[in-house]
């Protein structure tokens, strides 16, 4: 068993760590679509008088859009945006994001989640989006992967990461405790959220942030590609000795 796995299990007092399931965020972990995330919501914020920054949006990923506007205007303005602004803020940062070109799968993501799915884990998406198109996103690129009925998205929700409220809702889903799920995350917030829950959490750090900050938010083992944790993997759920 991983060091990490036995400290995990001492530290929450677990009587195991039977897994059962994977939850893995989207942005920056299924799709390498942070960059266009990060540049759309840079735009739209200081269009509306806020500055931002791109690694603002990496650091405030996997916060609804409301929860991400509001915590800027409080920050800057003292004032929340009120409910007209935040849907045109919204709605411009869709839009500039839509502009961009498809977004492809992480590097080597496919790869880890049939290895997921061959193992007979199952497999859960769990993100602050609100895109419409979530759905035949996955299915187009990972076929046979997620159903539908496993994931929990913006509209599932009512605060979001970094509240643990996404994860425990997987868990509901699920029918399975926290120490029987690994969640897969690249952003401090999702981190919080997952560790929060009570969940072991990896950190693949598949964008511009410096590792510490998925360390500081309690990520048990941080990582920089996909494909480390699919070399990680066997040892993780117990096949590696």
């Amino acid at each position: 068993m991983h060091d990490a796995v036995t400290r995990f299990i001492a530290e929450k007092g677990y009587p195991d760590f039977n897994i059962k399931a994977f939850f893995f965020d989207m942005d920056g972990v299924l799709f390498d679509s942070m960059p266009y995330h990060a540049a759309a919501w840079t735009r739209a914020m200081r269009e509306n008088g806020l500055s931002f920054t791109e690694y603002d949006a990496y650091l405030h990923e996997g916060r609804t859009g409301e929860s991400t506007i509001d915590k800027f205007f409080l920050k800057q303005l003292h004032h929340p945006a009120d409910k007209a602004l935040k849907e045109a803020i919204y709605a411009a940062k869709s839009a500039y994001f839509n502009a961009y070109p498809p977004v492809s799968p992480v590097p080597d993501v496919e790869a880890l989640l049939n290895d997921v799915k061959a193992y007979g884990f199952e497999r859960y998406v769990v993100t602050g989006s609100a895109q419409e198109s979530l759905i035949d996103n996955l299915e187009h690129y990972f076929p046979d992967i997620f159903h539908r009925d496993n994931i929990v998205s913006a509209f599932d929700v009512k605060y979001g990461k970094p509240d643990p409220e996404p994860y425990l809702i997987a868990l509901r889903k699920a029918k399975i405790d926290p120490w029987q799920a690994i969640v897969v995350e690249n952003a401090p917030l999702g981190v919080r959220s997952a560790v929060a829950a009570g969940i072991f959490t990896i950190g693949v750090n598949t964008g511009i942030l410096r590792p510490e900050e998925l360390q500081q938010e309690g990520a048990n083992i941080v990582l920089p590609t996909m494909q480390a944790l699919r070399e990680l993997l066997p040892e993780l759920i117990g096949i590696v000795p």
